[in-house]
């Protein structure tokens, strides 16, 4: 399982980067993933076809949709698309931003987990 992380880098641009969880036996037939520290969860409804121009990420957050689908796109142009299952860590506090653009004929619905700042 990867989870993608959207940060802020030196060049003032936003970026993605993998980042792939360790996960360790329990021995009981399951695993279990390093802990991400959060502070509660926020449900958020995106209409489809809604746009949002470039912009900053309203503070750390785990992002998890849950249905629906939306296109990030940063600085050097790339676009990802986030899906059901999908995971992303927003980071991007500064900089540039990011631009979003759902996409699918439904609206999109994300649990927004907030996270500490002192990561």
């Amino acid at each position: 399982m990867a989870i993608v992380r959207l940060y802020t880098g030196s060049d003032e641009k936003s970026h993605f980067e993998e980042v792939q969880l360790t996960i360790q036996d329990q021995g009981d037939q399951s695993g279990t993933a390093e802990l991400i520290p959060g502070t509660g969860i926020l449900v958020r409804r995106f209409e489809a076809n809604r746009v949002n121009p470039w912009h900053h990420a309203p503070g750390r957050y785990a992002v998890i949709t849950l249905s629906g689908a939306v296109d990030i796109e940063i600085g050097d142009g790339s676009v990802r698309r986030f899906g059901a299952g999908d995971v992303l860590l927003a980071e991007d506090l500064t900089g540039q931003g990011h631009g979003t653009r759902e996409v699918g004929p439904e609206a999109r619905i994300s649990i927004f987990v907030p996270l500490s700042d002192d990561a």
